[in-house]
């Protein structure tokens, strides 16, 4: 794809009806790959968590709970201002390039002489080494951001997908055999390198754009100081979600971490597989219609419910099988692992629904409001990660759950403030699919108790029975709640709908009637 005119002009987007086609068919092909992705890391996380102990987890997550923050400097901020801008050109494209290019160069230098103070603070001197290893991920990230930036901005969404997906075949690939080999914790570190330069190259060969020198160009400034509200607000939500890694690891050491990160990444991978990759199709979108409150409330609303439907089943079904899922997937000697994962499952729906205030942010061109909210945001999950930690990582893990419930309203009421987005309406939205997970919950355990086969130890092939078991029963309550409080099915049939538009126009004609959009 080449992103500019001769003019230097970005090619002109989608508008009206063909904008939402657009952006659902590339939600489609987003989620698509996502779960492709979501395969891959489950297939990987079964072997590796029998080919390493949680000790080697635990080292690469002491490292990368720094790393990353440095990593995404141009991947928070330039790519988000390049998808939001309404003019944008080579010259001022190029210039951001150079811009995250140079700080990116300085970023790496600096973690990568931080290796020393890293392993003083952690008590463990191997944590050099992976630091100094691990830095080459900044620097290599600083070479793909703008381009994946101009590919979402041309909803080039099908062509980030594959790049994505093929950074991470490659990282499991490369782990897996390195850990085959013997090489414990490094077998991590080689595989998260090598995704970096796939993807990175990946992102060069589809984004046919190569910058010019930097020089002056109108909104230079200005972006800079929008991609740096939207990275501060990131800084400030990184600690949030990484405090707890600080202070696990500080506290208990590796080997606890290493159990505590395997529940984490189960807990927010409904959020890394679904709402993560949808997040750049639902900023352009709504950034495009952010002058018209009524479009806008109405495309919001409507994202919404699908992902409450969704999170707050997917939420309540695990807080009752999370046990049974980590001894199905890691094997024995993980337990523990496993009763940490099921204190975060309750908090999986409120979360997806939660991180969704930023859409608002970012599309309506506010990312000060969320960088002041980031703080705020830091603040309150901080004290309860603080007030936690006597109580070990199950602790923590209650913690995280307790602040998605605090914070989701008050959230959503600030992010909508500027545009007069009441909580009225996502109130409506929200209230129902939480009152029906909560009914199915219940009503699951009183009779998974009344089965006395269900109250006894299981091996791992009878865990995955008792998983699915359990789970059947549970969307079945779960789904005739639904359908009961809305008195119809108009929420499954929405959503039914929503993923009919996501499917190839010509599927769609191939596999399912025509119907009219409501």
């Amino acid at each position: 794809m080449k992103p500019f005119q001769p003019n230097g002009t970005f090619h002109p987007i989608a508008t009206g009806d063909e904008l939402r086609r657009t952006a659902v068919r590339g939600a489609g092909a987003t989620i698509a790959g996502q779960a492709c992705n979501f395969a891959v890391q489950i297939g990987s996380v079964t072997i590796l968590a029998r080919l390493l102990t949680p000790a080697d987890f635990g080292i690469v997550t002491m490292v990368t709970t720094f790393s990353l923050l440095f990593r995404s400097f141009g991947m928070n901020g330039f790519m988000e201002l390049i998808m939001q801008r309404k003019e944008l050109t080579h010259s001022l494209a190029s210039n951001l390039f150079w811009i995250n290019l140079g700080i990116g160069t300085f970023l790496t230098l600096v973690f990568a002489s931080s290796g020393p103070l890293l392993a003083l603070f952690y008590h463990n001197s191997v944590i050099a080494p992976v630091a100094e290893g691990m830095s080459l991920t900044i620097g290599i990230g600083c070479l793909e951001w703008i381009h994946l930036g101009l590919l979402q901005r041309a909803m080039q969404f099908r062509t980030t997908t594959i790049i994505s997906f093929a950074g991470q075949v490659v990282l499991v690939i490369v782990s897996i055999v390195l850990a085959m080999a013997g090489w414990h914790y490094w077998a991590l570190v080689c595989g998260i390198v090598t995704q970096s330069v796939v993807t990175a190259a990946g992102a060069w060969l589809m984004c046919r754009w190569i910058p010019s020198r930097p020089g002056q160009a109108s909104g230079t400034g200005s972006g800079l100081k929008f991609a740096m509200n939207v990275y501060s607000h990131f800084a400030f939500s990184y600690l949030t979600h990484n405090t707890d890694n600080l202070l696990v690891g500080w506290r208990f050491g590796a080997r606890e971490l290493g159990f505590y990160k395997r529940a984490y990444d189960l807990f927010v991978l409904p959020e890394t597989q679904l709402l993560a990759p949808v997040s750049a199709v639902v900023v352009s979108t709504l950034s495009r219609v952010s002058g018209d409150r009524e479009q806008f409330q109405r495309y919001f609303l409507r994202a919404i419910s699908v992902l409450a439907l969704v999170g707050m089943g997917i939420g309540a079904d695990f807080a009752l099988v999370g046990k049974d899922l980590i001894r199905f997937l890691l094997g024995p000697g993980w337990e523990e692992a496993g009763r940490i994962f099921a204190l975060f499952g309750p908090g999986i729906g409120v979360m997806l629904l939660y991180n969704t205030h930023g859409w608002v942010h970012l599309s309506i061109g506010r990312p000060e409001r969320w960088f002041r909210w980031g703080l705020m945001e830091f603040v309150c999950t901080a004290s309860l990660f603080l007030l936690a930690l006597p109580w070990g990582p199950s602790g923590i893990a209650l913690a995280w759950t307790t602040s998605y419930f605090l914070l989701m309203f008050p959230g959503f009421w600030y992010a909508g403030k500027p545009i007069g987005l009441g909580m009225g309406p996502i109130f409506a939205v929200v209230w129902k699919f939480f009152a029906a997970s909560v009914v199915a919950g219940c009503t699951t355990v009183l009779i998974i108790r009344a089965v006395p086969r269900f109250a006894t130890e299981f091996d791992t092939p009878s865990a995955f029975v008792r998983m699915v078991s359990v789970s059947l029963v549970f969307f079945l309550l779960y789904f005739g709640g639904v359908i009961a409080l809305h008195q119809g099915l108009r929420p499954l049939r929405e959503t039914v709908m929503l993923l009919r538009d996501m499917l190839p126009e010509r599927l769609v004609r191939r596999t399912l009637p025509a119907a009219v959009d409501t």
